[in-house]
């Protein structure tokens, strides 16, 4: 079962073609900003890819893994095309590999988490981070409740400056080895065109609503794998190796 893990991570990796060698550029319009502003910005939104049930107990628990996002995009969109120096390359999935830590508090339901990713072929990182209170900590009957606040930062683009921030509410319910969870978050969007083509752009603020659903499978008692879909104008689909102290 181990091996079955590992070989279906690294499938996902080599699924997904990553961008040939992408420059970003700023559109010609207010419109298409804003529509790559909205499907970027829940591209590096942040997936929870955890249950709601917290990490700690008596006792502090981590979870350290890597994980891969693949983000649906429509690639002949009008502001795809513009906003970026070679179009034709364009994949119809941005694959975004990351590493993710989380840790459990002891006693105190809540976990605390950061993400760091990056896009092959292109310049953009992303760092994230996550602070979650389960206000129902779950049980054999009981299951988890939990709210999550969320805040993820772009880098590496010289034409603009794109922030997230997020609250979800999520439930799950651990089966044995398999919990699943489901949730429901909104994202908010900020972009700032930068740079001396910025000037015809103004900043971009949206709101969207992102549902997502995973499941949890507990392999050994220190290694699970957590393969979640996360829904909204832009979908997304993530699997995270992980190993559990």
């Amino acid at each position: 079962m181990k091996k079955f893990v590992i070989m279906l991570f690294i499938a996902l990796l080599m699924a997904v073609p990553a961008m040939a060698t992408t420059t970003f550029q700023l559109p010609t319009s207010q419109d298409d900003f804003k529509s790559l502003s909205r499907d970027l910005g829940l591209a590096i939104s942040y997936d929870p890819l955890s249950p709601a049930e917290p990490l700690g107990g008596l006792l502090p628990g981590f979870d350290a893994g890597v994980e891969a996002t693949a983000v649906a995009i429509n690639k002949s969109a009008s502001y795809w095309q513009n906003s970026v120096t070679n179009p034709s390359s364009l994949p119809s999935y941005l694959l975004i590999p990351k590493i993710h830590v989380q840790a459990g508090l002891p006693v105190i339901p809540l976990d605390l988490g950061i993400e760091l990713a990056t896009v092959p072929g292109t310049d953009i990182n992303v760092i994230g981070g996550e602070v979650k209170y389960a206000i129902l900590s779950g049980g054999i009957v009981m299951p988890a409740i939990a709210v999550r606040g969320a805040y993820t930062k772009l880098s590496g683009i010289d034409v603009f400056n794109m922030e997230t921030k997020s609250l979800d509410l999520s439930i799950s319910k651990g089966f044995v080895f398999v919990t699943p969870y489901a949730g429901l978050s909104e994202v908010w969007i900020t972009n700032t065109p930068t740079g001396s083509t910025a000037t015809a752009l103004s900043q971009v603020n949206l709101s969207e609503t992102k549902e997502f659903i995973g499941l949890k499978f507990s392999l050994l008692p220190i290694l699970n794998i957590v393969a979640e879909a996360d829904f909204s104008r832009v979908n997304a689909y993530s699997l995270r190796l992980n190993a559990h102290f």
